[in-house]
């Protein structure tokens, strides 16, 4: 109920008893009080255009960057276990306006045979998707599955997981700059590693 209407009735009621007026004095002093506040925060909320619901999160378009080149790619280590080697372009890392984290993974595997693709990580939402696969001749070939799916420490998604871990989030947050991120890989400097040192 809008406190001004309760204050005036119980105004109304009290006015009556002469005994319960004595009594009520403070507490109606403090409706008064409240009924006041009330009044003044309802209009700032009004002021500030200030609504209680949340918009929700819409993906910025994106533009497919260049190949990777030799030169550019920043090995970072996965696991004793894994069964391909991990690069990032370091030409390609991107922290968006929409709050995502975009880069190109090149994954080499024992054998040579390279395999390429743009993704994205989200740190808010702890969450990857990949864009598209990149082809021998340079071009990009657009994922049909690009959904975001939640980040594991399995071996499918073990890159995503290491590097949101250990170079892109701190907890559910964006840890720094593009530049930031690529320098942590090119040093070799993990985000615990540079907690340890602080």
């Amino acid at each position: 109920m809008n406190p001004f209407l309760l204050f005036n009735r119980l105004s109304a009621a009290f006015s009556g008893n002469a005994r319960a007026g004595r009594r009520s004095a403070a507490a109606l002093a403090l409706m008064a009080t409240t009924a006041c506040a009330y009044a003044q925060w309802n209009d700032q909320l009004g002021n500030s255009g200030f609504e209680d619901n949340d918009q929700p999160w819409q993906e910025s378009e994106i533009t497919l960057p260049a190949p990777p080149q030799s030169q550019d790619l920043l090995p970072f280590y996965v696991s004793p276990i894994a069964t391909q080697s991990f690069a990032i372009d370091a030409k390609s890392v991107t922290v968006d306006s929409d709050g995502v984290i975009r880069y190109t993974l090149v994954a080499t595997s024992s054998s040579g045979a390279r395999n390429v693709s743009y993704e994205g990580i989200r740190c808010a939402t702890y969450e990857s998707k990949r864009y598209a696969f990149g082809q021998p001749d340079g071009a990009w070939s657009r994922s049909r599955y690009g959904q975001w799916r939640t980040i594991h420490g399995y071996a499918a998604n073990r890159p995503q997981a290491v590097l949101a871990k250990n170079y892109f989030c701190r907890e559910l947050t964006i840890a720094g700059s593009a530049e930031d991120m690529v320098e942590r890989i090119r040093s070799k400097h993990t985000l615990a590693s540079q907690r340890d040192l602080q």
